[in-house]
């Protein structure tokens, strides 16, 4: 089987314009087959006539994915004015008549014979290549006749078509049907389960018990409370912390891709402000949502940084009382002069001769976490680990964007930096990837398209006062005032 032809069918655009029940992968299509395969193992004096009717089903079965192939074609080659909802209903309907296994054929011989004209392209590279541009020294004058003009932008417009997989046009006019968005996502699920062979479940459901209100969409967990939540223990408590009468803010616990037919696909900001539109309606007194997050990345970006550091210290000689460090142009001691004397003093007589991101480093990077287990210890890394957790959220990036992938999840859907929280998560996974600290990330409606919009074009990143006072000073920090939140750039 050609993996490639098929991954590249996942390349399908998709657009949500509705909030709809998604198909699941056609498990029950491919046990019908195995069902009805199953009747021919009879023996005795029915065995022929088993043997006919098999014959007849496999005949009847070429002859359907004939039909279906031939529907998908005329879709594809067809005026854009011609293809109707009619025409595309009945590709829709016949494709999701096959079995599975011409479903993977149908697919396969899409991914193939419906790809780039390669020769053409070759061809069209070379009469390119061979014109001068215009402008170009090269013609009289510097001036383009019009009859050169032309042949070039024509060769231009026919490359650029020509390197346009034709079965991009199928997927385009199937997202202008109005079960389209459904559709696609069935056949991505389809070329999903070619390719990993295995088969997801879709969770889909709106659950409302006693006190406590959750919204499950895509995994999407919405819950009351007062306040915007600090820990894991007060999402988790089994008694409601207050009426949901009382509550003003909604939590989202929760958010994942579980339809396997859209993974990949960013669809959060949908899902997001769909389940805010849910819960104004039946809950007008919520005003804020917001979410407590991991910061899986933190820690490896810490530690990173503290052994980077301090080999780099230890390679140039440094002592922790030298003052001139000026032409060390990579060297960064991440410490302020404070927390590192906190550190040294809170090891005494252990710490001699080390410098305080030695200490630290020595400290977070057992697995066992002993550090969490003296209150002496936890006061002298509470300071440094708070404010670097700040710096991590709001000034490392990646190509412009927040190098954190939940941050960047968040931001990138209109939310702002409103609450880093000391020892929020303290289970194992907790510590391993943040020293169990976790964020809060605010959605306000009347901003999501502003804070998304400005992240999106220019990086910026909006965060309360309260996070952004941890980094207040630092280098490389241009903070300007907004409201009761700042932009990071």
């Amino acid at each position: 089987m050609n993996k490639k032809a098929l991954a590249i069918l996942m390349r399908a655009r998709m657009r949500p314009n509705h909030l709809t029940n998604f198909a699941l992968s056609p498990i029950s299509n491919e046990l019908n087959q195995i069902l009805s395969n199953s009747h021919g193992n009879r023996s005795g004096e029915n065995g022929e006539h088993h043997a006919m009717e098999h014959g007849k089903e496999k005949l009847n079965h070429q002859r359907s994915f004939e039909v279906v192939r031939e529907s998908m074609h005329s879709v594809i080659s067809m005026n854009k004015t011609e293809v109707g909802d009619s025409v595309l209903n009945e590709f829709l309907e016949g494709y999701c008549s096959l079995s599975f296994e011409n479903r993977r054929k149908l697919l396969l011989t899409l991914a193939k014979e419906y790809d780039l004209n390669r020769a053409q392209v070759c061809e069209l590279i070379k009469q390119y290549l061979g014109l001068q541009p215009p402008g170009s020294e090269a013609q009289s004058g510097g001036v383009a006749d019009e009859g050169f003009l032309s042949t070039f932008y024509r060769i231009e417009r026919n490359l650029r078509h020509s390197l346009k997989p034709v079965y991009e046009t199928l997927f385009e006019r199937l997202n202008t049907h109005p079960e389209g968005l459904k559709f696609l996502t069935i056949i991505r699920a389809d070329i999903l389960s070619i390719l990993t062979q295995c088969i997801q479940s879709v969770i889909l459901l709106i659950l409302r018990e006693d006190w406590e209100l959750v919204v499950v969409v895509s995994d999407i967990f919405i819950q009351p409370y007062l306040n915007i939540a600090e820990t894991i223990q007060e999402v988790l408590w089994d008694n409601p912390p207050i009426a949901e009468s009382e509550a003003t803010c909604a939590l989202f616990y929760s958010i994942s891709s579980t339809q396997p037919g859209l993974a990949g696909i960013n669809l959060g900001k949908f899902l997001i402000k769909r389940v805010i539109t849910l819960v104004k309606i039946d809950m007008p007194h919520i005003s804020v949502f917001a979410t407590l997050s991991p910061i899986p990345g933190f820690m490896q970006w810490l530690l990173s940084k503290l052994a980077s550091q301090s080999k780099l210290a230890k390679a140039e000689d440094i002592s922790r009382s030298s003052a001139d460090r000026s032409g060390l142009t990579f060297y960064e001691n991440i410490l302020e002069p404070e927390e590192e004397r906190a550190l040294i003093d809170s090891l005494g007589d252990l710490a001699s001769g080390k410098s305080g991101m030695e200490i630290m480093l020595n400290l977070l990077t057992p697995t066992s976490h002993e550090w969490t287990n003296s209150d002496k210890l936890l006061s002298a890394l509470k300071p440094p680990l708070m404010r670097l957790c700040a710096r991590y959220l709001l000034q490392e990036k990646k190509r412009g964007k927040a190098l954190d992938s939940v941050a960047n999840f968040h931001l990138q859907n209109g939310a702002m930096v409103q609450r880093i929280n000391w020892m929020a998560d303290q289970s194992e996974k907790g510590l391993n990837q943040s020293a169990g600290i976790m964020v809060n990330y605010v959605y306000r409606p009347e901003n999501i398209e502003e804070y998304a919009q400005s992240y999106f074009s220019k990086g910026h990143i909006h965060s309360s006062y309260d996070v952004k006072r941890y980094i207040q000073g630092c280098r490389g920090a241009d903070v300007v005032p907004n409201g009761d939140s700042n932009e990071i750039y």
